[in-house]
């Protein structure tokens, strides 16, 4: 029963902490325009993305063969142009940023889980399982990127959800090392010591001792991954190796656009500024998270 006791009381006094440490970081976002810039401006490239396909005339796979290659214009109803198809390009954009978007965050969650999981086991068991589970990811290292995308759709197929398992199967390695890290200086911690006293299982103390203390780290780590697993994708897409028609990430309407690049370079032009500016955006947000959840980090008022 006094164990019961105890442990519960750890965990509350943890859930207020970490609730106090998000509402800092809360009021130290809201402080810098800059962050709050790239969220609005991410913002209205979400809702456009979920919006404009839905309110337009126009559909992202069906050609219009009487529209070729139209020219950006008020007038007409393509205000991005068309493609070699007749296809909408607004449509396309907007369909591509909704494809960009969720592979970078489906793949960041799944990187994310597997990495911290992964990295809190090694650093909070040691010994053996530390040094087998280390050594896994050294080998894991090793793999060139292309040819394990190559070799998984040989085996599989060129199917949408293996853009999802070849992304997230290799980016969890960095996260991993790093929550080791962590983990290792978070259990000679006082508070560890005495849930162990009190018989506190390993997994239970993993799950209510150490990943609360790796939540602001985990957040970062996240926001930051976003934006390098959608360049991923767009270097798949563009290789022709990632999303295949008729849907369309930012990364293929890039790759069409560099073949019309000379006789129409709005093909180019604006799925590569949407790519460019969720990118800054989602990376102003990482480094904006970051330096609000570090408590040494000095604000500074033009930021």
């Amino acid at each position: 029963m006094k164990r019961n006791t105890a442990t519960a009381a750890t965990a509350t006094a943890a859930a207020a902490v970490t609730d106090g440490l998000w509402r800092q970081c809360w009021r130290r976002l809201r402080s810098r325009p800059s962050a709050m810039v790239a969220a609005w401006i991410l913002g209205l490239i979400v809702a456009a993305a979920l919006l404009v396909p839905l309110l337009s005339p126009f559909d992202f796979a069906t050609p219009i063969w009487t529209e070729i290659f139209r020219a950006p214009a008020l007038a007409g109803g393509h205000l991005f142009g068309t493609d070699s198809l007749g296809r909408d390009l607004l449509v396309r954009v907007m369909w591509g940023c909704r494809i960009s978007l969720l592979v970078g965050v489906a793949a960041s969650l799944i990187s994310v889980a597997i990495g911290v999981t992964w990295g809190a086991v090694a650093g909070y068991v040691g010994g053996r399982v530390d040094g087998a589970l280390m050594r896994t990811v050294d080998v894991l290292y090793t793999v060139p990127f292309i040819p394990f995308v190559i070799v998984l759709e040989v085996l599989f197929g060129r199917q949408f959800l293996m853009v999802f398992i070849a992304i997230g199967a290799v980016s969890w390695l960095d996260i991993a090392r790093i929550v080791r890290g962590q983990t290792l200086s978070i259990r000679e911690h006082e508070y560890i010591e005495a849930a162990r006293a009190l018989g506190v299982r390993t997994g239970a103390m993993i799950w209510r001792h150490v990943l609360p203390n790796l939540i602001g780290l985990v957040a970062v780590y996240a926001t930051l991954t976003i934006p390098g697993v959608i360049l991923f994708e767009a270097l798949l897409s563009f290789l022709g190796l990632g999303v295949h028609a008729p849907l369309a990430s930012l990364g293929s309407l890039v790759a069409e656009g560099a073949n019309e690049m000379q006789a129409n370079p709005y093909l180019l032009i604006f799925p590569a500024a949407f790519l460019a500016t969720i990118i800054m955006c989602l990376n102003r947000l990482g480094d904006a998270l970051r330096d609000a959840l570090d408590p040494r980090h000095e604000h500074n008022p033009h930021d």
